[in-house]
């Protein structure tokens, strides 16, 4: 994940090829629009296969046609729900043809990611890396499953989906019809939430700006409970001992060293700027990195012998935890601790609807269902405490059990 032209496509390729080389199975789906994969791999788009082709030994690829993904659902909707001949007044329930969907909010972004869970629990590969779109488009599309999920359970929660009293048999469709859109959201969820099993790369450059964004972009990942394992700093000019650092005349020479000046300005900051994250650097090489040769030599440089592609970062505690502080019965306090390390607490918002917590900053929001115990409690403030968002409760007497 990163800032559009960082590099996202082709410090995935690489990571692929070195994974693939441990013995991995390994297959790299691209979910970015832009579909430069097949390009990055050198790969003639004309006489390749359709979906799922063939890299090197171990190591597969496919660029995600989510419209044509989505087109293909909606075909199978549709064979579900009646002609509206079939009734005697009619059937009001009705789909859009395959090609007015392709401005559907969200409906591209969900069926992308389902498709991916199905890929990475189908049991043909050991790893799946996802190329992601740009930053913006990756927040928004990470929400997306909760956002539907949520909206759906509280337009028309399952129960009463479940329980229409004379439903007429448009009506039992149209619940079947929201109970699989509400299903399939499950799996991307539990996909997403999987802390042990899911996480994130990010790829920037040393550039003030880039790692500003970078830095926003994590904050928006905690707050979403997305673990990060590693940083990639891109495009990074390698130190020659015959450049000058300083003191040259020579417009090409005063331009590297000071380039050179602020990369490393950049570098020695960022590690502490992103919280500690593990950090590897690509070095610019002066020539693009296209097709299978050039992108192993990256790969070599990127995970020297050793070096484990898909080595994650151990966090120092899980990314949500409840604790009881103190007391007991009507006395206790409990606390709900979130790792949001990157968070600022100046954008900080939170609020509560029902049995959700709603948590805010950087951008982004996200609901965290409370915990059963948490449910009954009213909640006593929220502070910062070494990199975890607490928020204390105490239980409500009116509905706390005695």
């Amino acid at each position: 994940m990163g800032k559009g032209g960082v590099g996202k496509t082709t410090l995935a390729a690489a990571t692929a090829i070195a994974l693939a080389r441990t013995g991995d199975r390994v297959l790299l789906v691209s979910l970015d629009r832009a579909h430069s994969l097949t390009v990055v791999l050198a790969v003639d788009v004309a006489v390749r296969p359709g979906g799922v082709f063939s890299v090197a030994d171990g190591f597969d690829a496919l660029e995600l046609d989510t419209l044509a993904l989505l087109e293909d659902r909606l075909v199978t909707l549709s064979a579900l729900i009646p002609a509206g001949a079939e009734h005697e007044h009619g059937s009001p329930l009705s789909l859009p043809d395959p090609q007015e969907l392709t401005g559907l909010p969200g409906a591209e972004d969900l069926i992308g990611l389902a498709e991916v869970a199905r890929l990475a629990h189908g049991g043909d590969w050991d790893a799946v890396l996802v190329d992601c779109p740009p930053t913006g488009d990756l927040l928004r599309l990470l929400t997306v499953p909760d956002m539907v999920y949520d909206y759906l359970e509280r337009i028309w929660p399952r129960y009463r989906r479940a329980t229409v009293p004379g439903a007429q048999r448009w009506q039992a469709m149209a619940a079947l019809l929201v109970d699989r859109l509400s299903d399939s959201t499950l799996p991307v969820r539990a996909m997403l939430a999987d802390g042990e099993n899911t996480c994130a790369r990010m790829v920037l450059t040393a550039d003030a700006v880039v790692v500003a964004e970078a830095r926003r972009t994590a904050a928006a990942m905690s707050v979403l409970g997305l673990r990060i394992d590693g940083v990639i700093v891109n495009k990074v000019l390698p130190h020659h001992d015959s450049v000058p650092t300083n003191g040259s005349d020579h417009p090409v020479l005063r331009w590297y060293a000071d380039r050179a000046d602020r990369e490393r300005t950049q570098l020695d900051s960022l590690a502490v700027t992103l919280g500690g994250l593990p950090v590897l650097t690509a070095d610019e090489n002066g020539h693009e990195p296209v097709g299978f040769d050039s992108l192993a030599a990256l790969a070599d440089a990127l995970y020297p012998a050793g070096v484990d592609p898909l080595t994650a970062v151990d966090g120092d505690s899980p990314a949500q935890r409840v604790e009881l502080e103190s007391g007991s019965g009507v006395e206790s306090v409990y606390a709900l601790r979130l790792r949001m390390p990157l968070v600022d607490p100046s954008t900080l918002t939170l609020g509560r609807v029902e049995d959700d917590l709603v948590v805010g900053a950087a951008g982004v929001r996200r609901r965290v269902k409370l915990a059963s115990v948490l449910r009954r409690c009213t909640t006593d403030g929220a502070q910062f405490e070494g990199g975890d968002l607490v928020i204390r409760f105490r239980p409500d007497p009116q509905v706390w059990p005695q």
